[in-house]
């Protein structure tokens, strides 16, 4: 019975892989949220925060059981394993439902970060002076975040680096969408689409024997990118996890009021009604981009007319939060057998 409770747990956590990597190629939405609903967020943290100088000595020195230990190497890798699987399918999938039912999948979100605003919120009642003001400089934080207008695409290594490095909030800072961040520096296509479309074609090459993209410097020059990208990642989670761990353990109140002011601002982000706007040129036409695909310059909100598009989507936004309603119950009851 232990065994399976134990390959059971596996299963989940690599599913809450899934949602953390679908939840961080959305702009708006935050893989740190998912964590934090399904309540792994500080283990999530603290494992990170053990990728330090002593996990490299082990490492080095070829103690790689110890070095998997000592990171807690078991719960990171089915995780991660979780989020590698959904840049590769469950974010192909939500590209498809963005293109094709874009009102309905925002709404799902909606409704999954107010039941986020519900879940961290109930439970919090050290309510003072200074979590108010941490609680309104985070709302201020991701309001001001969520009407920036984008710049344009850059894909200079240093710039892609920095980038990899700012993406990576989502997973670590609740609240915080690292895939928006990208949208607002212009890079968010060439990162999270072109760079990972052009590794899938790779692979799918490799595995048909065809090694073709040799010579294809466009291809060698996007798999760079995407190396770089990767690597300020990874730069950003280790360095991340180390900060957000210390202010966890002495100021954990503040950040707790703090991110739900971040989630309370990424209310802007995923309202579900909104038009985007693209950029034009003096003569009328659309600004686009290397690829001719019009640029986003940001998006008109408003408030819906009520209708059975309109009712729908209410709907859709219930079922968020019962989603989120969801993942609460089954958290407790897990807990309640450990």
């Amino acid at each position: 019975m232990e065994s399976t409770r134990t390959f059971k747990d596996k299963i989940f956590l690599v599913l809450k892989g899934l949602g953390m990597g679908a939840a961080n190629k959305v702009p708006g939405v935050s893989g740190g949220v998912v964590a934090f609903v399904a309540g792994f967020y500080e283990e999530f943290i603290y494992s990170l925060k053990k990728v330090n100088g002593k996990a490299f000595k082990l490492l080095i020195n070829g103690r790689y059981k110890s070095f998997f230990n000592y990171i807690n190497g078991r719960f990171l890798g089915l995780l991660f394993l979780g989020m590698v699987v959904s840049y590769f399918s469950v974010s192909k999938i939500l590209d498809y439902l963005i293109l094709h039912y874009e009102l309905y999948v925002w709404s799902v979100f909606f409704g999954m970060i107010i039941g986020s605003i519900y879940y961290i919120n109930k439970d919090f009642e050290d309510w003072n002076n200074k979590t108010y003001i941490s609680l309104t400089l985070g709302i201020i934080l991701g309001l001001s975040i969520s009407f920036l207008n984008p710049a344009k695409e850059n894909d200079n290594l240093f710039f892609v680096f920095f980038c990899g490095i700012i993406s990576v909030s989502g997973m670590t800072l609740p609240g915080f969408s690292g895939s928006f961040i990208l949208i607002i520096l212009g890079n968010y296509v060439l990162l999270l689409v072109d760079s990972v479309n052009a590794l899938f074609d790779t692979f799918s090459e490799i595995i048909r024997g065809d090694f073709s993209f040799i010579e294809n410097q466009a291809r060698i020059r996007m798999l760079k990118v995407l190396s770089v990208f990767t690597l300020g990642s990874v730069t950003g989670l280790v360095t991340f996890s180390h900060v957000l761990s210390y202010i966890l353990k002495h100021y954990k109140s503040i950040t707790t009021a703090a991110i739900i002011g971040f989630i309370v601002g990424s209310l802007g982000v995923v309202w579900p009604w909104k038009e985007t706007i693209y950029k034009l040129m003096e003569n009328g036409d659309f600004l686009l981009d290397s690829r001719g695909e019009k640029i986003i310059e940001n998006y008109h909100r408003f408030i819906p007319k009520l209708h059975s598009e309109t009712y729908y989507a209410i709907g859709f936004i219930i079922l968020g939060f019962a989603i989120v309603v969801g993942l609460e119950i089954y958290g407790n009851k897990q807990r309640k057998h450990v």
